[in-house]
């Protein structure tokens, strides 16, 4: 670019220096005239529009003209030729080609400069604009180096500008791009929550779905000929449930997630794979509730549905109930102590429900199922004064018919020194957590899955010192009405 330029100026040197101020003979004008109208043809073809120094023509033909309106006489001393030349530039920039019309009048035969000027303004003949400022721009260079100075530090100036707008214009072009970016991480924001509401929704519909003839019967039980107040309560039960549920959905990933995170550190950990492989088989079998020959026996029993657990107020209300409809419900669970209530499921029963609260503290709660045959409809409440000794009670009972057989799996007669007790299979339906029963009564309902005994478990053992008093209620459910079981 740099050597391009510095041809154009040569040329432009070139063809300035050819024209001439001095006057034409008289008897040559014709000539003169086609000899300047050829020159100007080959200077509009030699001579196409040049970029001087990175400028635009026009932009530094009036930079090259404030800085000589401004400088001359001060740091330019140009010869009287020279000042001829530039005002014949000038003038050929403003008017065009010197005619009789444009040309001002001379003011006698004693106006010398006037009569130059019109002659140097003629020898420019008929080039063009661009041209004649072109040549007043190299013609200024060549007379004055200072202007080149001056053009280099305009120069800086306008790259610096450039340069700051065209950063700015990044930066826009950034910030517009964050926007965009900003805009559309909202959206999806919002495509999210959309989803997740709708999901909400479904879950809740079928939710209320299973739930709705449960929560009718138990609304009709306390509200009995007031559809109203039993739409408010059904409606609130159906909201608890589900937050329950979710609840108790995320409890249930967050123990499989920390679940697989311990069994993972395990398995880093473990330099004997065989040995780890042993180790995990022997507490597997140790943590089933069965023993060899009824495990055999768990895939024919049919899955068991969650349980739908609520809360709801009332609880002086509900202990004052409890006290008059029945006195053997109210149960004191000591310290360390553990209380079982076996209700056995009813031949025309489909459905068990629980209500219960406690005086002053929390109480730990669970539902478990027995598949076994009930051989009484009776609720009967078991107490231990610990884990262990609830589970030796569990391993020792077993039905009445296996005992008097004289034989459980074809092993030998119970007069025999060793004798294998057979213990029935239980599923867990709700686990075992503290529940703060002492502030809400604490209500539920399951499902029969088929013939055997619920084990609701009251779980004080890990109070020390702290009785606690239980006040609870059993029902079940058939085809119309609800009837109670204590």
């Amino acid at each position: 670019m740099a050597a391009a330029d510095e041809e154009d100026v040569t040329a432009l040197n070139e063809r300035v220096e050819k024209l001439s101020v001095s006057a034409q003979p008289d008897d040559e004008p014709a000539s003169k005239s086609e000899n300047d109208t050829e020159d100007a043809s080959a200077r509009s073809l030699d001579c196409p529009e040049p970029r001087l120094w990175g400028f635009e023509t026009r932009e530094l033909y009036k930079l090259a003209l404030n800085f000589y309106k401004e400088k001359e006489g001060k740091a330019v001393h140009l010869s009287y030729e020279d000042k001829l030349k530039l005002v014949a530039f000038t003038q050929q920039v403003t008017h065009g080609k010197c005619t009789a019309e444009n040309a001002l009048p001379l003011g006698g035969v004693l106006d010398v400069f006037g009569r130059d000027r019109r002659l140097a303004w003629q020898n420019l003949g008929d080039i063009s604009k661009e041209q004649a400022m072109e040549g007043f721009i190299v013609l200024l260079d060549k007379l004055c180096p200072l202007f080149r100075t001056v053009v280099e530090a305009q120069k800086r100036d306008f790259e610096e500008k450039q340069r700051l707008k065209q950063e700015e214009e990044t930066k826009k072009l950034e910030e517009d791009r964050k926007l965009k970016e900003l805009e559309e991480e909202r959206k999806k924001q919002e495509e999210k929550r959309l989803r997740e509401e709708t999901h909400r929704r479904q879950i809740q519909d079928a939710l209320n779905q299973q739930t709705y003839y449960q929560f009718k019967m138990y609304a009709e039980q306390q509200y009995p000929g007031n559809p109203e107040q039993q739409g408010v309560l059904i409606r609130q039960l159906q909201e608890q449930h589900y937050h329950q549920y979710m609840q108790q959905l995320h409890q249930d990933q967050k123990l499989i997630e920390d679940m697989e995170k311990e069994e993972n550190e395990k398995n880093v950990e473990s330099e004997d794979t065989t040995t780890c492989k042993s180790d995990e088989k022997e507490d597997a079998n140790e943590s089933m509730p069965l023993n060899d020959d009824d495990s055999d026996d768990m895939d024919d029993w049919p899955p068991i549905t969650p349980a739908d657990m609520w809360t709801r107020k009332g609880v002086e209300e509900f202990k004052q109930i409890i006290r008059r409809e029945a006195g053997d419900a109210v149960i004191k669970v000591g310290h360390g102590e553990t209380v079982t209530v076996r209700v056995p499921t009813h031949e025309d029963g489909t459905c068990l429900f629980w209500e219960f609260a406690t005086d002053g503290y929390d109480i730990g709660f669970g539902v478990y199922f027995e598949w076994s045959k009930p051989e009484t409809n009776q609720v009967s409440v078991h107490i231990s004064e610990s884990e262990d000794e609830e589970e030796d009670y569990e391993e020792e009972y077993e039905p009445q018919a296996d005992v008097e057989s004289g034989s459980v799996n074809g092993n030998p007669p119970p007069h025999e020194p060793q004798r294998r007790t057979v213990t029935p299979p239980i599923s867990v339906i709700v686990p075992v957590y503290r529940r703060d029963s002492q502030e809400e009564i604490y209500a539920g309902s399951h499902q029969y899955p088929g013939e055997g005994v619920y084990l609701l478990k009251f779980d004080n053992s890990y109070s020390l010192w702290r009785s606690k008093t239980l006040y609870y209620r059993v029902y079940y459910t058939r085809q119309g009405f609800t009837q109670n079981n204590n």
